[in-house]
Protein backbone atom coordinates (compact mmCIF):
# COMPACT_ATOMS: atom_id res chain seq x y z
CA UNK A 1 0.00 0.00 0.00
CA UNK A 2 1.57 3.30 -0.88
CA UNK A 3 0.54 6.63 0.69
CA UNK A 4 1.84 10.02 0.79
CA UNK A 5 5.74 10.64 2.72
CA UNK A 6 4.07 13.11 4.93
CA UNK A 7 0.88 10.36 6.42
CA UNK A 8 4.17 7.82 6.13
CA UNK A 9 6.23 10.25 8.49
CA UNK A 10 3.40 10.53 11.15
CA UNK A 11 2.69 6.86 11.44
CA UNK A 12 6.05 6.59 11.55
CA UNK A 13 6.28 8.90 14.46
CA UNK A 14 3.54 7.88 16.70
CA UNK A 15 5.13 4.36 16.15
CA UNK A 16 8.10 5.89 17.48
CA UNK A 17 6.52 7.83 20.61
CA UNK A 18 4.54 4.65 21.40
CA UNK A 19 7.50 2.63 22.23
CA UNK A 20 8.07 5.31 25.04
CA UNK A 21 4.53 5.09 26.09
CA UNK A 22 0.70 6.62 25.37
CA UNK A 23 1.01 9.05 22.35
CA UNK A 24 -1.57 12.14 22.49
CA UNK A 25 -1.78 14.88 19.87
CA UNK A 26 0.38 17.08 21.63
CA UNK A 27 3.17 14.93 21.89
CA UNK A 28 2.87 14.39 18.55
CA UNK A 29 3.05 17.84 17.38
CA UNK A 30 5.37 18.23 19.38
CA UNK A 31 7.87 15.54 17.66
CA UNK A 32 6.95 16.82 14.28
CA UNK A 33 7.18 20.60 15.11
CA UNK A 34 3.73 21.34 13.58
CA UNK A 35 0.77 22.68 15.56
CA UNK A 36 -2.00 20.72 17.45
CA UNK A 37 -4.56 21.70 14.92
CA UNK A 38 -2.22 20.49 11.87
CA UNK A 39 -2.06 17.20 14.02
CA UNK A 40 -5.69 16.84 14.56
CA UNK A 41 -6.34 17.62 10.79
CA UNK A 42 -3.87 14.58 9.91
CA UNK A 43 -5.42 12.51 13.15
CA UNK A 44 -8.66 13.17 11.66
CA UNK A 45 -7.80 12.08 7.85
CA UNK A 46 -5.80 8.84 9.59
CA UNK A 47 -8.77 7.93 11.11
CA UNK A 48 -11.20 7.86 8.23
CA UNK A 49 -9.02 5.71 6.34
CA UNK A 50 -8.51 3.18 8.84
CA UNK A 51 -4.83 4.04 9.78
CA UNK A 52 -5.14 4.93 13.58
CA UNK A 53 -7.72 5.15 16.42
CA UNK A 54 -8.26 7.12 19.82
CA UNK A 55 -9.44 5.64 22.79
CA UNK A 56 -11.30 7.69 25.54
CA UNK A 57 -8.55 9.55 27.03
CA UNK A 58 -7.62 10.57 23.32
CA UNK A 59 -4.18 8.31 23.40
CA UNK A 60 -3.31 7.47 19.83
CA UNK A 61 -2.88 4.18 18.54
CA UNK A 62 -1.79 2.32 15.23
CA UNK A 63 -4.23 -0.22 13.71
CA UNK A 64 -2.87 -2.89 12.18
CA UNK A 65 -2.89 -1.36 9.07
CA UNK A 66 -1.49 1.73 10.20
CA UNK A 67 1.21 -0.54 12.08
CA UNK A 68 2.26 -2.20 8.99
CA UNK A 69 2.97 0.92 6.83
CA UNK A 70 5.04 2.03 9.94
CA UNK A 71 6.96 -0.27 10.85
CA UNK A 72 7.57 -0.62 6.85
CA UNK A 73 8.83 2.78 6.97
CA UNK A 74 10.93 2.74 10.54
CA UNK A 75 12.49 -0.16 8.72
CA UNK A 76 13.76 1.52 5.76
CA UNK A 77 14.68 4.86 7.59
CA UNK A 78 17.26 2.79 9.87
CA UNK A 79 18.71 0.50 7.54
CA UNK A 80 19.29 3.55 5.27
CA UNK A 81 20.33 5.76 7.86
CA UNK A 82 22.77 2.85 8.67
CA UNK A 83 23.61 2.15 5.13
CA UNK A 84 24.66 6.20 4.80
CA UNK A 85 26.35 5.99 8.14
CA UNK A 86 28.76 2.84 6.96
CA UNK A 87 30.11 4.27 4.07
CA UNK A 88 30.77 7.58 6.25
CA UNK A 89 28.15 10.01 6.33
CA UNK A 90 27.72 11.82 9.73
CA UNK A 91 25.12 10.16 12.18
CA UNK A 92 22.50 13.20 11.52
CA UNK A 93 22.73 13.75 8.27
CA UNK A 94 22.43 10.30 7.41
CA UNK A 95 19.14 10.24 9.93
CA UNK A 96 17.78 13.01 8.08
CA UNK A 97 18.98 11.93 4.64
CA UNK A 98 17.39 8.70 5.47
CA UNK A 99 13.92 10.07 5.75
CA UNK A 100 13.98 11.94 2.00
CA UNK A 101 15.26 8.29 0.76
CA UNK A 102 13.18 6.06 2.26
CA UNK A 103 9.79 7.41 0.50
CA UNK A 104 11.43 7.44 -3.39
CA UNK A 105 12.95 4.33 -3.50
CA UNK A 106 11.04 1.34 -5.02
CA UNK A 107 10.59 -1.76 -3.19
CA UNK A 108 13.08 -3.49 -6.02
CA UNK A 109 15.79 -1.25 -4.39
CA UNK A 110 14.73 -1.21 -0.92
CA UNK A 111 15.21 -5.13 -1.24
CA UNK A 112 19.14 -5.12 -3.09
CA UNK A 113 20.02 -2.73 -0.29
CA UNK A 114 18.74 -4.79 2.43
CA UNK A 115 20.59 -7.95 0.75
CA UNK A 116 24.03 -5.91 0.25
CA UNK A 117 23.99 -4.52 3.84
CA UNK A 118 23.23 -8.02 5.36
CA UNK A 119 26.20 -9.03 3.54
CA UNK A 120 28.25 -6.51 4.07
CA UNK A 121 27.35 -4.62 6.43
CA UNK A 122 25.35 -6.33 9.57
CA UNK A 123 27.17 -7.07 12.67
CA UNK A 124 28.29 -3.54 12.83
CA UNK A 125 26.11 -2.77 15.29
CA UNK A 126 24.08 0.94 14.72
CA UNK A 127 21.25 2.63 16.25
CA UNK A 128 17.55 2.98 15.82
CA UNK A 129 15.63 6.30 15.19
Amino acid sequence: MKIQAAAEDYLEAIFILSKDGNVRAVDLAAHMGFSKPTISIFLKQFRENGYVYLDSDRNIFLTDQGLEIAQNIYERHNLLANVLIAIGVDEETAYKEACKIEHNISDTTFECITRFYEKHLKGNHFKEV
